[in-house]
This record gives C-alpha cells, sequence and structure tokens, in this order.
C-alpha cells in the first residue's frame, strides 16, 4: 500500500503517547506540528528532523490559542490529515474527595481541550474533503474505575461527543477514532497527574500508589501509523493486548442489567401496570 506524506496536528507532544506519536510520524518522513506547554522539551526532534516539525506553545485550555495554533500548522504546512487530541492528564480521588476547581480543571483539560481542537481542525478538514480526528481516549472511557471519577467522566463525555461527532462528519469525508488505551508505562501516574485531598472514610478503598507498569509506551507508534493508514478507521480502538476482553465483559454486563430490570422499562413505558395497582 502506498502511503502518502501526512501533516499531523499533536497536542501534549513532549512527552507520554504524545511524544511517541510525534517520533512515529516524523521518523516515516510525515510532518508534524507538535504542541506543549513547554516547547523546550521538544528542541531535540526539531534538531533531529528540521523543517518537517513545527513546534508551538499551547495550553489547550485556551480556545483561542488553540484555534491560532490549529490555523498555524495549516498555514505552515498548507495542509491538516490528523489531528490527535492527546493533551490531558489523570486526578486520582474519589468523587466525594473531588473539589469544585479539581472537577473543572479535569474538564477543562480531557475534555474541552479536545473539543476545541476538534472544532478548531473541521473548517479546515471539510474544505480539504478529508481528515482523521483523533481522540485519546482511555480504558476508563469504557471502564468506569473507582478512585478516577472525574477523570473517567471526562473520558465518558469525550466518547460521547465523538460518537455523535463521527456521524455528522461523515458526510464531508472525515473521519474520527477515539483510542482506548489500558495501562501503558508512561508519566500519566506520576508527575503529570493531580491528586484530591484524602477523606479519611475512604482510606480502605484507596489503591497504594505503584510504579509506571504497564504496555511499553513505544509499540503505541507503530499501531497509531497503521491506524492513519487504513482507508476506513474504527471509530473506537483499544490499545494493549487482552482489553477488549475486558471491554466484552463490561458490556455484557450492561446488557445483563437492561434485561434483568426489562419490566420497569415496560412499565415506564405503560406496556404493563404496576404491580401496587
Amino acid at each position: 500500500m502506498t502511503v502518502t506524506v501526512k501533516t499531523w496536528f499533536i497536542t501534549g507532544a513532549s512527552r507520554g503517547f504524545g511524544r511517541v506519536f510525534t517520533e512515529a510520524a516524523l521518523q516515516r518522513g510525515d510532518r508534524v506540528a507538535a504542541t506543549a506547554r513547554d516547547v523546550a522539551k521538544l528542541g531535540d526532534l526539531v534538531d533531529a528532523h528540521g523543517s518537517a516539525v513545527l513546534t508551538l506553545p499551547l495550553d489547550v485550555t485556551d480556545r483561542g490559542a488553540v484555534v491560532e495554533a490549529v490555523q498555524s500548522a495549516h498555514q505552515h504546512f498548507g495542509s491538516l490529515d490528523v489531528v490527535i487530541n492527546n493533551a490531558g492528564y489523570g486526578l486520582f480521588g474519589f468523587v466525594e474527595e473531588t473539589s469544585e476547581e479539581e472537577a473543572r480543571e479535569q474538564m477543562e483539560t480531557n475534555f474541552f481541550g479536545a473539543l476545541w481542537g476538534t472544532q478548531a481542525a473541521l473548517p479546515i478538514m471539510r474544505e480539504q474533503g478529508s481528515g482523521h480526528i483523533i481522540q485519546i481516549s482511555s480504558f476508563g472511557g469504557i471502564v468506569p474505575v473507582p478512585h478516577f471519577g472525574l477523570y473517567v467522566a471526562s473520558k465518558w463525555a469525550l466518547e460521547g461527543l465523538s460518537g455523535v461527532l463521527a456521524q455528522e462528519v461523515a458526510p464531508f469525508g472525515i473521519h474520527v477514532t477515539l483510542v482506548e488505551p489500558g495501562g501503558y508505562a508512561t508519566d500519566w501516574g506520576g508527575s503529570s497527574a493531580a491528586h484530591t485531598r484524602p477523606n479519611t472514610a475512604y482510606d480502605e478503598m484507596r489503591p497504594q500508589r505503584g510504579g509506571s507498569g504497564g504496555y511499553d509506551p513505544r509499540y503505541a507508534g507503530p499501531a497509531m501509523l497503521e491506524l492513519v493508514d487504513a482507508p476506513q478507521p474504527p471509530l473506537r480502538v483499544a490499545f494493549g493486548a487482552g482489553i477488549v476482553d475486558t471491554f466484552e465483559r463490561v458490556y455484557a454486563g450492561r446488557v445483563q442489567d437492561w434485561r434483568r430490570w426489562e419490566h420497569i422499562s415496560d412499565l415506564a413505558s405503560g406496556k404493563r401496570p404496576s404491580s401496587t395497582e
């Protein structure tokens, strides 16, 4: 299969998945607009790849700055083929512990940051008649994980938005994919994470902070390349062996609950009388 040179726009490109995806694209000869809060951390990529990489400082919670960055990337390279809304962080903490400020900051970055990047790219992609928007979701975007309530909520919001978006932009030749990674050995649980103030009522449930175990993130690079080269990419794809088995069990459990309580569904629609009548 012949692969043409693509232009990528990647948020959160200085570390973790963002760095892996940026390096994978550049190493095979693509062009990347790589964004980060601190672009100094991207200097080695400029040294290695020269004009193939454009570094842009960006805080994805600033909608105006996101629009400006996407437009700058398009003007610089002349096209925009792949947008990866990757910037985000994990908020560790139980729902009751989470402050209003912490909750809003989590949603501003993980959900609204992706929304602003998406909205900024769509006019360009519609005019081109092509494009691929990739949202970095999570295992937590499918499976509700205790101690990560607001993080999970941000990813579920992204999942819902992207499912609708895919239907809205398909007529324009634009694809949307949700990437749902399992546990990878990145800094996600390290210095990039935020933590709520502990409530002692949850101490027995609180997980111990462990090391950075998990899948090697380097393998996510080739996987992403194959994904963006697919003529008809999927709406959802899991990153990590065995993840789909877990998703299948979770969805089966949901269907089982719906079926077990279908008599309530019938009652709520007037299909059958209440047992109290």
